[in-house]
C-alpha cells in the first residue's frame, strides 16, 4: 500500500483534495473552535434544517438531488473574523479519504467554482492547517477564501469546511496525460511549473511552515495558463527549532532521507528535497526513488547518490552513525537521465536532491538557477502560444527574503525605473526598482 509507513500512529490521516479518490495522504486531520449554523435555504433565504437534521451531509445531498443553493455562515480565510453568509450550489463530490469528502461547488455571488474540503474535526487536536492556511496569502498557493464548521451525523461530531479555490488540474495528471501519450512534458512546462513550486515554498519557509507533503498530487495547475498553486496543508507545520516532529510524514517516493532515518528535528529543507524528486520526476516520466518501504527507498537514493559518507549520515541523524551501509560509488547524475535532458536541468537536481539537508538550495537559489533563465527571457511564451503566467511580481516579503537574489530574480524588462512611492507599478509584470 502507498502509505505502508506508520501513518495511522497518533492523528488520523487527510488527503489531498487533489488526489483521485481513495487515494489518501499522509496528513494530519486536527481540530478547531466554535460551530456555525449551515443550512439548505428556502426562498426566504434563511437557513433550514434538512431531513431533521443539521448535517452538512444532508445538506450537501439536498443541494445535489435538486439543484437547491446552500447558504452558510462563513468566516473569510483572511481578514478580520466578520462572518457572512455564503450561497453556493452545483455541488458535486470531487474527491474522499479516509480525512472526509472534497466537493466542488459554485459560489452565487461571484459564479466562481470553488474545492470545499469537509474535515472530521478531531476535538484533541487544534487544525493546524486552518491556522497555517489563514496566514497564507501567496499567488502560489491556494487560498482559503472561507471556513466554517457543520454537525455531522453523530452526536458531538463536528466538521471543518475549507471554502477554497478550485483549479482544475494537477502535475500528476498533467504529466500522467503526456506519459499515456508516450510523450514527455514539454521542458517550458517544466521550467514553469517548477518556478512557481519554489516560489511558493520561497514564501511558506520565510513564514516558517514546512508543507511536508510535497508531491505532483498537490501542485495544482490551470492547463491553459499554467499558474501553479500548492495545495493540501493538511500536513503543514510551522517548525521550530528544538522542538520535535513527527518523521513519518510526506508521501513515499518523496521523503527526504532524514525522514527514512527517523530524525525528529528537520528543517524545512524536507520540502526542498520532495521538490527535487518531483523535477526528477517531470524530467524521467516516473519517481527516481520508487520503493514499497522506507530502506527500498534508500537503497533506490543511495543507488543513485551512493553511500552517505558518516559526515552526511550524521547531519541526516547522528543515531545512525555506526549502521553499516553497503559501499555504493555515486551514479553520474547525467547517466539517471535521459541523453537530451538539458545539462541545467541536471545540476539543479543534484542541487535539490543533497544527503546534508542544509547543502540543499534555497528556493530563491533555485528559482535564480540557470535552468529558469528561459522565463526571465521577455519573448517566451507558453507552447500553447500563451504568455507566461506572473513570474516578477514579487511582494515586498518575497523580495525581503535572500536580497543579494533579487537582481537575477526580476529581469531588467520586468524593472520599472520610476521616482513614485507606490510598490509595485500598475504593470503586473513590472517592479519598482526601489524595492531591491
Amino acid at each position: 500500500h502507498p502509505q505502508r509507513d506508520m501513518s495511522g500512529i497518533g492523528r488520523p490521516r487527510t488527503s489531498s483534495f487533489a488526489e483521485p479518490p481513495g487515494v489518501p495522504g499522509i496528513a494530519a486531520a486536527t481540530a478547531g473552535s466554535a460551530a456555525v449554523l449551515v443550512g439548505s435555504t428556502g426562498k426566504s433565504g434563511v437557513p433550514q434544517a434538512s431531513g431533521g437534521s443539521s448535517s452538512g451531509c444532508s445538506n450537501v445531498k439536498l443541494a445535489r438531488d435538486s439543484g437547491k443553493v446552500t447558504t452558510v455562515v462563513a468566516t473569510p480565510g483572511q481578514g478580520p473574523d466578520r462572518p457572512q453568509e455564503v450561497s453556493y450550489t452545483d455541488i458535486k463530490v470531487i474527491g474522499n479519504g479516509s480525512f472526509g469528502v472534497v466537493y466542488q461547488a459554485r459560489l452565487i455571488d461571484s459564479q466562481e467554482m470553488v474545492a470545499i474540503k469537509k474535515v472530521l474535526q478531531d476535538k484533541r487536536f487544534k487544525n493546524r492547517e486552518l491556522q497555517i492556511m489563514r496566514k497564507l496569502d501567496h499567488c502560489n498557493i491556494v487560498r482559503l477564501r472561507y471556513f466554517f464548521y457543520s454537525s455531522g451525523e453523530k452526536k458531538d461530531e463536528v466538521y471543518l469546511n475549507l471554502v477554497l479555490d478550485f483549479v482544475p488540474e494537477t502535475v500528476y495528471r498533467v504529466a500522467r496525460h503526456f506519459n499515456k501519450a508516450k510523450s514527455i512534458i514539454p521542458i517550458t512546462y517544466v521550467k514553469v511549473y517548477m518556478y512557481q513550486l519554489f516560489r511558493s515554498l520561497a514564501y511558506i519557509h520565510s513564514q516558517g511552515v514546512c508543507h511536508r507533503d510535497i508531491k505532483p498530487q498537490n501542485l495544482l495547475v490551470d492547463p491553459e495558463s499554467a499558474i501553479l498553486k500548492l495545495c493540501d496543508f493538511g500536513s503543514a507545520k510551522q517548525l521550530v527549532r528544538g522542538e520535535p516532529n513527527v518523521s513519518y510524514i510526506c508521501s513515499r517516493y518523496y521523503r527526504a532521507p532524514e525522514l527514512i532515518f527517523g530524525a525528529t528535528d528537520y528543517t524545512v529543507n524536507i520540502d526542498i528535497w520532495s521538490a527535487g524528486c518531483v523535477l526528477a520526476e517531470l524530467l524521467l516520466g516516473q519517481p527516481i526513488f520508487p520503493g514499497d518501504s522506507g530502506v527500498d527507498q534508500l537503497v533506490e537514493i543511495i543507488k543513485v547518490l551512493g553511500t552517505p559518507t558518516r559526515e552526511q549520515i550524521r547531519e541526516m541523524n547522528p543515531n545512525y552513525t555506526e549502521f553499516k551501509f553497503p559501499q555504493i560509488k555515486a551514479h553520474p547524475w547525467t547517466k539517471v537521465f535521459k541523453p537530451r535532458t538539458p545539462p541545467e536541468a541536471i545540476t539543479l537536481c543534484s542541487r535539490l536532491l543533497e544527503y546534508t539537508p542544509a547543502s540543499r538550495f534555497s528556493p530563491f537559489e533555485a528559482c535564480s538557477h540557470a535552468f529558469f533563465d528561459e522565463l526571465r527571457q521577455p519573448n517566451t511564451r507558453l507552447p500553447n502560444g500563451r504568455e507566461l503566467p506572473l513570474l516578477f511580481n514579487f511582494s515586498p516579503t518575497e523580495l525581503s527574503i535572500q536580497p543579494q537574489l533579487n537582481s537575477i530574480l526580476i529581469p531588467p524588462h520586468a524593472r520599472t525605473y520610476t521616482s513614485a512611492s507606490s510598490h509595485v507599478s500598475s504593470s503586473p509584470h513590472v517592479l519598482n526598482t526601489e524595492l531591491f
